[in-house]
């Protein structure tokens, strides 16, 4: 999070030509949305611990998951939160929530039953199968020691971080997943890092004569960990020789794909003030950091962004992920095309930047919320500075979210003043998920606001296209077939992957979404399996595979 610079300017340039170009056709919309927060029965209210001393810690919490805890076939809701920092005097203990879908958009919250009120400072999460026991487990990265949650299957969880060996000391945590590394069929984990801070060396500055947040800048970043899955509910800290430990970035946002095509699954990490990293697999297990040689450590302009969020997928449809990150205030939240396996930033011709330069951009979301056949973007919005008014006349701590709708492509048009009034309301939004949580074939939004209540937003798009979700069962111990591909025929091609933890510091994605527009037939669905070690990829064909509906795909 830096001051103004010669390509801070040139992107206020470019953010010009992007809004004049796309405003004329930003006004037409089906997509719509509604915020059902109030009648959901979700009372969760996220605390950051503030207390008025300006922890950096503060402003960077908090992501969360949703994902199905207990196998009743629809999507769970868990809300990291802080913790009560020194001078906070607050009576109430802040803790994580884990809210259970009952159905018709009602949740009751089973935190206490579930044994999962993690009290301490949560940054990052993800959820995965890790042992291959058939029930998705938590991971969360906090501020402080991290917390590895087991599920047991009855709806309860124990918490096994010091068995598993994944407490990663007491570091500023971030972004975190689960993925098979070293291809040996098991799940490895990975947790990005934020800075090297602890109330020692508490600092701040001052804007204006008012007292803010210091910057990452004053404290020294801190490289990430990989812990290797010994097979037997055991990890190994391998963080050294598989190389992602050399490098010390400030870390924020990840997401693990295949973004090469290769076979094998590398880690995209977005870093706060620092080139970005992208960690390159051999096929083994070890990486190296190309971010510079692929284009993706800097923007398009050779500048330095403080990314947030980082998210992946294919939005022009060609086969090869393109990635989407955020970043803060007077930078542009960039769209880097991925031209086999090399990275361009095509914000400005992509009209993906409208609207981004203003606020801080945090979790961003890339899903057919339409069902039309490409990918959609959300972006959650909210300032650091809960005082930014009082030195900035352009910021704003509540921030309207953003919605941008893909016009096939890759091309995409501004839509959040057209698309209803659940994108009306304005908070200091952070980490953000995406899952269909009413079963009814479009995809919903959850955002996690600092200091507030989360936003429930139901999609009512009035397209009334047709869809295919595909949940896929893997072969244990990888049962939630993590790294996997997807292939969905129709008219066109549509490709997915099965990934874990993506965006801000969260995870989402148990089913594979595809819109599938007017057709009323899949012509095929292929997957391509984990691949593993020494063996052949196992490819599997099913063909005429039914629309509109949840589709189970076994290995």
């Amino acid at each position: 999070m830096l001051p103004l610079r010669w390509w801070t300017i040139a992107a206020m340039s470019v953010a010009w030509f992007v809004t004049a170009e796309y405003s004329a056709v930003a006004a037409e919309t089906k997509l719509h949305f509604v915020d059902v927060s109030a009648e959901s029965g979700i009372g969760f209210h996220h605390s950051d611990g503030s207390s008025g001393r300006y922890y950096i810690i503060e402003y960077v919490a908090s992501g969360l998951a949703l994902f199905d805890y207990d196998n009743d076939g629809d999507v769970d809701i868990y809300f990291l939160n802080g913790a009560k920092l020194p001078g906070n005097t607050q009576s109430s203990l802040p803790t994580n929530a884990l809210y259970r879908n009952d159905g018709n958009w009602k949740f009751t919250d089973v935190t206490q039953l579930a044994g999962v009120g993690d009290a301490g400072h949560g940054l990052g999460v993800t959820a995965a199968d890790y042992d291959g026991d058939g029930h998705r487990d938590l991971y969360i990265n906090n501020f402080g020691a991290n917390v590895l949650y087991h599920n047991n299957g009855d709806g309860t969880f124990s918490s096994l971080t010091a068995a598993a060996g994944v407490g990663n000391g007491k570091r500023v945590g971030a972004g975190t997943s689960f993925f098979d590394a070293d291809r040996d069929g098991d799940l490895d984990l990975y947790v990005s890092n934020y800075i090297q801070f602890d109330f020692t060396k508490h600092t701040t500055r001052r804007r204006n004569g008012f007292t803010t947040y210091a910057s990452p800048l004053d404290f020294p970043p801190d490289p990430d960990s990989l812990f290797r899955n010994n097979g037997d509910g055991t990890f190994t800290d391998i963080s050294k020789e598989s190389g992602v430990g050399k490098p010390a970035g400030y870390g924020m946002g990840l997401v693990c794909s295949d973004y090469d095509n290769d076979g094998d699954v590398d880690l995209l990490v977005g870093n706060d003030t620092g080139a970005n990293f992208l960690f390159v697999n051999d096929g083994t297990g070890h990486f190296s950091e190309d971010g510079l040689l692929a284009g993706f450590a800097y923007d398009g302009a050779g500048g330095i962004q403080g990314t947030m969020g980082v998210e992946c997928e294919d939005v022009d449809a060609d086969g090869w992920f393109d990635v989407h990150v955020t970043s803060y205030q007077s930078e542009i939240a960039t769209l880097y095309h991925n031209v086999r396996g090399s990275f361009e930033d095509v914000t400005s011709q992509s009209g993906v930047g409208q609207g981004t330069l203003v606020p801080v951009t945090w979790g961003n979301v890339l899903a057919d919320f339409d069902n039309d056949g490409d990918r959609d973007l959300f972006i959650a919005c909210g300032h650091i500075y809960d005082n930014v008014d009082k030195f900035d006349s352009e910021g704003a701590y509540a921030t309207r979210n953003l919605l941008f709708e893909n016009q096939g492509g890759g091309r995409f048009v501004n839509v959040s003043d057209q698309a209803g009034p659940g994108l009306q309301s304005a908070f200091s939004s952070r980490g953000a998920a995406v899952d269909d949580l009413d079963n009814d074939g479009d995809l919903d939004i959850v955002v996690l606001n600092s200091r507030g209540r989360p936003t429930i937003l139901r999609n009512e798009c009035t397209g009334g296209h047709h869809w295919l979700s595909l949940r896929l069962h893997g072969k244990p111990p990888n049962r939630d077939a993590v790294g996997a591909r997807i292939v969905v025929t129709t008219n066109q091609r549509q490709y997915g992957e099965k990934r874990n933890g993506r965006g801000y510091q969260s995870y989402f994605g148990d089913r594979l979404h595809f819109g599938l527009k007017d057709q009323q037939r899949v012509e095929s669905v292929e997957v391509l399996w984990p691949e593993l070690r020494n063996k052949p990829r196992q490819i599997q064909l099913l063909r005429d595979v039914p629309v509109d509906r949840v589709f189970d795909v076994q290995q």
